[in-house]
């Protein structure tokens, strides 16, 4: 399940100078490369400057006059990555607009799903040292969503009622869990990711579950 297509279109050699006026475009393909390098190498650290200048066939310098340094085109790339898997998990959700468990439970499972697909972008988004360097502030968007999400289904009744922000810590911290162990050790027997995550929305956050 294909969410992010970071590596579908390959590297553009010897392309032409963007015209007057297209410094963004330039600058968006230089995250859209750096997104498919960091997925690749899963660690910010590998990534070189020079390396996304070769992917889109332009000069080292084009890349500093967008990016200080590494550090900066790295998280660049990461909220446009969280930018856009936000908008693929809010979509999800908003498929069951009348059932706020079927949307808690379909924006759950899709995060598993692109962790899934994407490990190397996991990886440097949770678990790189940038998150220690450097204000990521902009992740706490998606737990306040899961917050409102959770908060939904105890208005409606469809769970008990209690703290929802407590709650939906504790459901990200066990969905987190899983996927990071997914992707670290990957050769675990392990079972079902949607099996996990039902267990985990009837025993943290309470609900029923048709499919449990």
């Amino acid at each position: 399940m294909a969410l992010m297509d970071v590596t579908s279109s390959g590297p553009s050699r010897g392309r032409g100078r963007n015209p007057r006026g297209q410094g963004e475009r330039l600058r968006e393909e230089i995250v859209a490369a750096a997104l498919r390098l960091l997925d690749e190498l899963a660690d910010d650290q590998a990534l070189s400057l020079r390396a996304v200048a070769r992917e889109i066939g332009i000069a080292a310098t084009s890349v500093y006059i967008h990016f200080s340094d590494r550090d900066a085109l790295v998280l660049a790339a990461l909220r446009q990555c969280h930018r856009d898997l936000l908008g693929a998990v809010d979509q999800a959700e908003a498929t069951s607009p009348d059932d706020p468990v079927a949307g808690l439970r379909a924006r759950t499972l899709l995060q598993g799903a692109w962790a899934h697909d994407h490990p190397g972008l996991y990886k440097v988004l949770h678990e790189s040292t940038l998150n220690q360097r450097t204000d990521m502030a902009f992740k706490e968007e998606m737990a306040e969503r899961t917050t409102t999400a959770v908060r939904r289904c105890m208005d409606a009744g469809l769970a008990p009622a209690g703290d929802a922000a407590e709650v939906a810590l504790d459901l990200r911290v066990a969905v987190h869990g899983a996927v990071s162990m997914r992707v670290n050790q990957p050769d675990l027997p392990w079972p079902p990711l949607e099996e996990q995550v039902d267990r985990y929305l009837t025993k943290l956050v309470g609900v029923r579950l048709e499919t449990a």
